[in-house]
């Protein structure tokens, strides 16, 4: 077994264990031609890539787009539906689900975390390269100084995760800017959990299996792949929803 054979089934394995929305996307069924990868009749089913595994190569290679939407999210989908069954959560969307969980609430928090997040990321992912618009350039100069400082602070927030996490662009509760990352899959919407509260509208996966079948473990070079592929379209359009 070579390197590369040892870590996809590693990072199968993970998934098995975890206890681990864009309600429209995260409620929604596979596209047409796509495996049924969870119970259409669950609240909550694995929302279709909006691309082809391979679409984002070199950035973020083949395999590990298979690995991380069809096993790694998977699980998350099919470990929420199982932790709401039957309880409070199990009438709410998503984002209700985001806003009322606990600390005491793992199982939900966990997985309706990397429900919501990696919904979120696989819509600001693009497979041609964009550039932001006038309008994108401008609030971020206006909040953080200038493009490069933006850059700089982001890549710093997705670097300095410790461990497993993510790196958020927010519009705060005030209508500003802000970067920010969090642990594990916590997110902004977590009003009882997080610091940091706001509606993302750029996200960054820093978990190991999102980026270590072709980056090993260099993160760095990994963030630098990602400015390549944002979808600075669905960027603009959340930022817009959300001020």
């Amino acid at each position: 077994m070579d390197k590369r054979e040892f870590l996809k089934l590693t990072s199968l394995a993970g998934a098995a264990i975890l206890s681990g929305p864009l309600s429209s996307l995260a409620t929604s069924s596979a596209a047409p031609g796509q495996p049924a990868f969870t119970d259409p009749k669950a609240p909550f089913v694995l929302p279709a890539l909006p691309y082809g595994y391979d679409a984002l190569e070199p950035n973020i290679d083949k395999l590990t787009m298979e690995i991380h939407h069809d096993k790694h999210h998977a699980a998350y989908v099919k470990n929420l539906n199982d932790a709401i069954a039957g309880g409070t959560f199990a009438s709410l969307t998503l984002e209700q689900i985001l806003n009322k969980v606990t600390d005491k609430d793992k199982a939900v928090r966990n997985n309706g975390g990397g429900h919501y997040n990696h919904s979120l990321f696989w819509t600001l992912l693009s497979p041609t390269r964009q550039t932001p618009s006038d309008k994108i350039k401008a609030a971020v100069t206006s909040a953080f100084g200038s493009w490069e400082a933006f850059q700089t602070k982001f890549n710093d927030a997705a670097k300095t995760v410790f461990g497993s996490g993510w790196a958020w662009v927010i519009v705060t509760p005030g209508k500003k800017l802000a970067i920010i990352n969090t642990p594990n899959q916590d997110n902004p919407l977590m009003h009882n959990i997080v610091k940091d509260k706001g509606t993302p509208i750029l996200a960054l996966d820093v978990w190991e299996h999102a980026y270590y079948l072709k980056h090993q473990n260099k993160r760095p070079e990994y963030i630098e792949a990602f400015w390549n592929a944002i979808n600075w379209d669905e960027v603009e359009k959340r930022y817009n929803a959300a001020v």
